[in-house]
Protein backbone atom coordinates (compact mmCIF):
# COMPACT_ATOMS: atom_id res chain seq x y z
CA UNK A 1 0.00 0.00 0.00
CA UNK A 2 1.78 3.66 -0.52
CA UNK A 3 2.52 5.76 2.14
CA UNK A 4 0.99 8.59 0.77
CA UNK A 5 -2.32 9.06 -0.89
CA UNK A 6 -1.84 10.35 -4.63
CA UNK A 7 -2.46 13.85 -5.20
CA UNK A 8 -3.65 16.36 -8.45
CA UNK A 9 -0.28 18.00 -8.49
CA UNK A 10 1.82 14.76 -8.43
CA UNK A 11 0.11 13.65 -12.14
CA UNK A 12 -0.10 15.19 -15.03
CA UNK A 13 -3.03 17.95 -14.96
CA UNK A 14 -3.61 18.06 -18.65
CA UNK A 15 -4.53 14.07 -18.48
CA UNK A 16 -7.14 14.88 -16.39
CA UNK A 17 -8.52 17.95 -17.86
CA UNK A 18 -8.59 16.07 -21.12
CA UNK A 19 -10.67 13.12 -19.14
CA UNK A 20 -13.12 15.39 -18.10
CA UNK A 21 -13.64 17.31 -21.52
CA UNK A 22 -14.40 14.24 -23.04
CA UNK A 23 -17.23 14.43 -21.00
CA UNK A 24 -18.17 18.09 -21.06
CA UNK A 25 -17.06 18.81 -18.35
CA UNK A 26 -13.94 20.78 -16.99
CA UNK A 27 -11.73 21.34 -14.05
CA UNK A 28 -10.98 24.36 -12.14
CA UNK A 29 -8.13 24.87 -10.55
CA UNK A 30 -8.12 26.81 -6.90
CA UNK A 31 -5.57 28.30 -5.88
CA UNK A 32 -3.59 26.81 -2.32
CA UNK A 33 -5.18 26.75 0.60
CA UNK A 34 -8.36 28.70 -0.69
CA UNK A 35 -11.55 26.54 0.02
CA UNK A 36 -12.83 24.55 -2.53
CA UNK A 37 -15.93 25.94 -4.46
CA UNK A 38 -18.68 22.57 -4.46
CA UNK A 39 -16.88 20.56 -1.97
CA UNK A 40 -19.08 18.22 0.09
CA UNK A 41 -15.92 17.44 2.58
CA UNK A 42 -14.25 20.27 2.62
CA UNK A 43 -10.59 20.58 3.39
CA UNK A 44 -8.72 19.30 0.43
CA UNK A 45 -11.85 17.30 -1.41
CA UNK A 46 -13.19 17.79 -4.53
CA UNK A 47 -16.13 19.85 -5.45
CA UNK A 48 -18.24 20.20 -7.81
CA UNK A 49 -20.95 22.83 -9.59
CA UNK A 50 -22.40 22.32 -12.89
CA UNK A 51 -20.36 21.12 -15.16
CA UNK A 52 -16.92 21.91 -13.31
CA UNK A 53 -14.64 20.23 -11.11
CA UNK A 54 -12.87 22.24 -8.67
CA UNK A 55 -9.55 20.90 -6.69
CA UNK A 56 -6.10 22.70 -5.65
CA UNK A 57 -2.77 20.72 -6.04
CA UNK A 58 -3.18 18.74 -2.81
CA UNK A 59 -6.57 17.32 -3.32
CA UNK A 60 -6.41 13.47 -3.87
CA UNK A 61 -6.54 12.00 -7.62
CA UNK A 62 -9.67 9.70 -6.05
CA UNK A 63 -11.24 12.53 -4.86
CA UNK A 64 -11.28 14.38 -8.41
CA UNK A 65 -12.46 11.36 -10.01
CA UNK A 66 -15.14 10.63 -7.66
CA UNK A 67 -16.15 13.88 -8.06
CA UNK A 68 -16.57 14.22 -12.03
CA UNK A 69 -17.93 10.57 -11.88
CA UNK A 70 -20.63 12.32 -9.97
CA UNK A 71 -21.16 13.89 -13.07
CA UNK A 72 -20.40 11.33 -15.69
CA UNK A 73 -23.44 9.36 -14.46
CA UNK A 74 -25.82 12.09 -14.77
CA UNK A 75 -27.23 13.15 -17.72
CA UNK A 76 -25.89 16.13 -19.56
CA UNK A 77 -29.30 17.85 -18.49
CA UNK A 78 -29.41 17.33 -15.09
CA UNK A 79 -26.04 18.49 -14.43
CA UNK A 80 -26.16 22.29 -14.64
CA UNK A 81 -28.03 22.00 -11.34
CA UNK A 82 -25.46 20.13 -9.21
CA UNK A 83 -23.78 22.20 -6.19
CA UNK A 84 -21.75 20.36 -3.61
CA UNK A 85 -23.88 17.15 -3.52
CA UNK A 86 -24.66 15.75 -6.28
CA UNK A 87 -26.66 12.48 -6.01
CA UNK A 88 -29.34 11.21 -3.11
CA UNK A 89 -29.51 7.84 -5.59
CA UNK A 90 -27.58 4.87 -4.21
CA UNK A 91 -26.98 3.35 -7.61
CA UNK A 92 -25.76 6.44 -8.83
CA UNK A 93 -23.45 6.26 -5.61
CA UNK A 94 -22.31 3.35 -6.86
CA UNK A 95 -21.87 3.80 -10.31
CA UNK A 96 -19.87 6.76 -9.16
CA UNK A 97 -17.56 4.55 -7.23
CA UNK A 98 -17.12 2.38 -9.98
CA UNK A 99 -16.27 4.61 -12.56
CA UNK A 100 -13.63 6.27 -10.60
CA UNK A 101 -12.03 2.95 -10.33
CA UNK A 102 -11.98 2.58 -14.14
CA UNK A 103 -11.20 6.17 -15.09
CA UNK A 104 -8.03 5.30 -13.18
CA UNK A 105 -7.07 3.61 -15.42
CA UNK A 106 -7.14 5.95 -18.56
CA UNK A 107 -5.00 8.60 -16.05
CA UNK A 108 -1.27 7.84 -16.81
CA UNK A 109 0.77 7.26 -13.77
CA UNK A 110 -2.59 6.49 -11.73
CA UNK A 111 -4.27 2.61 -12.37
CA UNK A 112 -6.96 1.30 -11.05
CA UNK A 113 -4.86 -0.79 -7.89
CA UNK A 114 -3.49 3.00 -6.67
CA UNK A 115 -6.56 4.33 -7.40
CA UNK A 116 -8.69 1.79 -4.60
CA UNK A 117 -5.43 1.32 -2.62
CA UNK A 118 -6.01 5.05 -2.03
CA UNK A 119 -9.66 5.05 -1.51
CA UNK A 120 -9.05 3.21 1.28
CA UNK A 121 -6.18 4.45 2.86
CA UNK A 122 -8.71 8.04 2.61
CA UNK A 123 -10.95 5.56 4.41
CA UNK A 124 -13.95 4.85 1.58
CA UNK A 125 -16.10 1.64 3.75
CA UNK A 126 -17.64 -1.33 1.80
CA UNK A 127 -19.36 -4.58 2.44
CA UNK A 128 -16.66 -6.43 1.60
CA UNK A 129 -13.96 -4.21 3.60
CA UNK A 130 -11.93 -2.51 0.47
CA UNK A 131 -12.70 -1.26 -2.47
CA UNK A 132 -10.82 -3.58 -4.49
CA UNK A 133 -12.91 -6.76 -2.73
CA UNK A 134 -16.04 -4.41 -3.73
CA UNK A 135 -14.83 -3.67 -7.19
CA UNK A 136 -13.84 -7.49 -7.80
CA UNK A 137 -17.20 -9.40 -6.28
CA UNK A 138 -19.59 -6.78 -5.26
CA UNK A 139 -19.99 -4.19 -7.96
CA UNK A 140 -21.82 -6.05 -10.39
CA UNK A 141 -25.06 -3.71 -10.26
CA UNK A 142 -23.09 -0.66 -10.86
CA UNK A 143 -21.48 -2.01 -13.66
CA UNK A 144 -24.53 -2.99 -15.15
CA UNK A 145 -25.86 0.19 -14.74
CA UNK A 146 -22.90 1.93 -16.08
CA UNK A 147 -22.98 -0.46 -19.85
CA UNK A 148 -26.59 -0.09 -19.83
CA UNK A 149 -25.91 4.23 -19.67
CA UNK A 150 -23.27 3.38 -22.90
CA UNK A 151 -20.73 5.11 -20.25
CA UNK A 152 -18.47 1.40 -20.14
CA UNK A 153 -19.03 -1.13 -22.87
CA UNK A 154 -19.33 -4.34 -21.89
CA UNK A 155 -15.94 -5.39 -21.32
CA UNK A 156 -16.43 -2.98 -18.57
CA UNK A 157 -14.10 -0.50 -20.16
CA UNK A 158 -14.77 3.66 -20.47
CA UNK A 159 -16.90 4.70 -23.77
Amino acid sequence: MPTSILRLADIDRTAVESLLARHGLSLTLVADGEAIPGSFWGDDEAGIIGHTVYARGDTPVHSVLHEAGHLIVLPPQRRGGVHTDATDSIEEEDAACYLQIVLGDVLPGVGRERLMADMDAWGYTFRLGSACAWFEHDAENAKTWLIERGLLNPAGEPV
